[in-house]
């Protein structure tokens, strides 16, 4: 699955909080991986990560707390930081490699002007990506061989269409949410520069 931790529209000390709980995830679930991340304007500080990880870490899903005085503004009062974590949809990757098991070639009379010797031919061809269920078809040559590697073409250029968009809406997802914080109630809250963990928030 694909995670998130943000620290939407927080100051400074969110975006710290983002890295330390980031980097406590890590030691505790060794598998996470970051995916992409912007930084934040101090060492180890994060506006987001997006992280990946075999493991259903949606139990994590929610608002995070830090609680630490700011040692980067001395004399503020607050201590509480919010972070998002959100679960960002995978981007569908689709398969565009055209093996015999994925798609389907049939033969059809191509129509149009050329006479009767062409309506005898079957030059037409209609290629159906099965993973899918696009189809797409091809008479503008006048050799099958030709008009199948037209078709696979077609086929080619709108399976990248379909990853482009899959991809955007994945960002645009992740985007959405990196705006939406909601203060209180957290599933997890760490504490002090050390970001400790409280242990009746733990992970069994």
């Amino acid at each position: 699955m694909i995670m998130q931790i943000s620290s939407g529209m927080g100051p400074v000390e969110c975006r710290a909080a983002v890295g330390g709980i980031y980097r406590e995830l890590k030691k505790e679930f060794p598998d996470i991986d970051m995916v992409t991340s912007v930084k934040g304007e101090i060492d180890g500080a994060f506006s987001s990560i997006i992280f990946s990880s075999e493991q259903d870490l949606s139990e994590l899903k929610g608002t995070m707390l830090w609680v630490c005085k700011s040692s980067y503004r001395p004399g503020h009062k607050r201590k509480n930081w919010f972070v998002d974590v959100s679960i960002i949809t995978e981007a569908e990757e689709v398969d565009a490699g055209f093996t015999k098991e994925k798609i389907k070639i049939e033969k059809f009379h191509s129509g149009g002007p050329g006479g009767q010797n062409v309506n005898k031919v079957e030059t037409g061809v209609r290629v159906t990506h099965l993973p899918t269920g696009i189809t797409v078809t091809s008479t503008k040559e006048r050799s099958q061989h030709a008009n199948i590697q037209d078709a696979l073409k077609k086929l080619t250029s709108i399976l990248r269409e379909i990853n482009t968009a899959n991809k955007d809406k994945q960002k645009n997802d992740a985007w959405s949410r990196h705006a939406q914080i909601v203060r209180g109630n957290p599933v997890r809250t760490y504490e002090g520069a050390g970001f400790r963990l409280k242990k009746d928030e733990k992970s069994d």
